[in-house]
């Protein structure tokens, strides 16, 4: 388990993450000089809500918010649990035989991650892996866009994806990768084992390795004239066929 401060900067995204995210908030530090209204606001909504306020100067919150413009205001969020390649068998047996993966190949925008892991927390899915390169790394970003789902999910990164997916494969479970020109429609297949579904990243999909090492390919079926959806609603749409196909 790795520890490590996480930090949410700006009015906007501090008063959103206290609205929304208030128990992964561990304190808020706000500009004491300051005289802007919306940060008092913001210093009533957290101290209602039980989280500790500290006034610190705004040379104290340059060094948390970086490059990032803080406006006065910063919070810390708590540390995310992290998951190892090695805590995968244990999670798998335990699903019996009904294990539900989520593998990412490289989503780097933190927003889809977070909105794949909120999908993913949804359908009921045993974990998420994502690679430790190429990827959006579970930030409070990906926590807030969540919705908590980031705490509550087994989120395995791992150093080596191809390796992951045979070792997967080994336990028994079935690999399926998502590729818009691949013969097989999603909803012709037989989802309700261990199953593994692998999503390719923003710009170009699944990599070479990530495709070879995969079972089968397989399409959502799009008879519109759009050619590819967004990471995060492809996920939805191929986790939710499995729950269904499950609940039948």
């Amino acid at each position: 388990m790795s520890k490590q401060n996480q930090w949410v900067v700006g009015v906007n995204a501090v008063a959103s993450s206290i609205e929304n995210d208030a128990d992964n908030i561990r304190e808020i530090l706000i500009d004491g000089s300051s005289r802007n209204a919306r940060l008092a606001d913001i210093e009533d909504n957290a101290r209602r809500k039980g989280i500790e306020v500290r006034k610190v100067t705004a040379q104290a919150l340059d060094g948390v918010g970086g490059s990032v413009r803080h406006q006065g205001v910063a919070a810390r969020y708590a540390a995310v649990r992290t998951w190892a390649e090695s805590d995968l068998k244990g999670l798998i047996e335990a699903a019996a035989g009904t294990a539900l993966v989520l593998i990412l190949d490289g989503v780097q925008d933190p927003h889809n991650l977070g909105a794949c892991l909120r999908s993913a927390a949804a359908a009921g899915a045993t974990a998420v892996v994502i690679p430790k390169d190429k990827s959006a790394p579970v930030n409070a970003t990906v926590r807030k866009t969540s919705a908590g789902a980031a705490d509550r999910l087994p989120v395995v990164t791992v150093t080596n994806l191809s390796r992951c997916l045979r070792d997967l494969q080994k336990l028994g479970v079935w690999i399926y990768g998502l590729a818009g020109e691949a013969g097989k429609s999603l909803y012709s297949l037989d989802l309700r084992g261990n199953i593994g579904f692998v999503l390719g990243g923003e710009a170009s999909g699944l990599r070479r390795l990530t495709r070879e090492c995969c079972d089968e390919l397989a399409r959502i079926p799009m008879p519109g004239d759009i050619e590819s959806l967004n990471v995060s609603v492809a996920a939805g749409v191929t986790l939710f066929e499995a729950v269904r196909q499950r609940q039948s």
